[in-house]
């Protein structure tokens, strides 16, 4: 008689979301996991091969959940910042894996479409995926460093996002 199925893939990936915004990417364990969705961790190698595995879904989980946010949003850089940034407030674990070899290229390619939209509407569909790659280099960056605490000297972080956003679109449209 075949084993009962106690758990799923998605169960399995939504746990590992979960355990990644409580405990950071050293928590997300095979274990934790199995301990989560309420199975002993060997019962998750059916579903998942290794840690490296479970690192790559929920990395796609997370960047597929932040380019559905970004399809959501108008086709306006200042909105996709607004959403982007929103995201990484809502998932800052999740925010901060994108960024790793974990990430696969597929979700990361439907999560720049939005932004690769508009900014060819900005500045033409030639100089689109550069001024693309601009835009998202300054708003991660400006996102790493106020998930991380960094901006310590004072002032109002939101109207910096906000003035810095203003100067990358002024720019993008001389």
């Amino acid at each position: 008689m075949p084993t009962p199925e106690r758990t799923s893939y998605r169960a399995i990936v939504t746990a590992g979301r979960e355990i990644l915004e409580l405990s950071g990417p050293t928590g997300l364990t095979m274990q934790a996991v199995a301990t989560r969705v309420g199975v002993r961790a060997p019962s998750l190698y059916k579903r998942v091969k290794d840690r490296d595995a479970l690192l790559a879904a929920v990395t796609e989980a997370v960047i597929d959940d932040l380019a559905a946010r970004l399809a959501s949003a108008d086709d306006d850089l200042a909105e996709l910042a607004a959403a982007y940034r929103g995201y990484a407030q809502d998932n800052p674990e999740g925010f901060r894996l994108m960024f790793t070899s974990a990430a696969p290229l597929p979700s990361l390619d439907r999560a720049a479409a939005p932004v690769i939209r508009a900014a060819a509407a900005l500045v033409g569909e030639e100089a689109a995926l550069d001024a693309a790659r601009l835009f998202t280099a300054w708003a991660t960056g400006f996102l790493q460093m106020e998930l991380s605490g960094a901006f310590r000297l004072g002032g109002d972080v939101d109207r910096a996002f906000d003035y810095g956003l203003a100067r990358i679109i002024a720019g993008l449209r001389t």
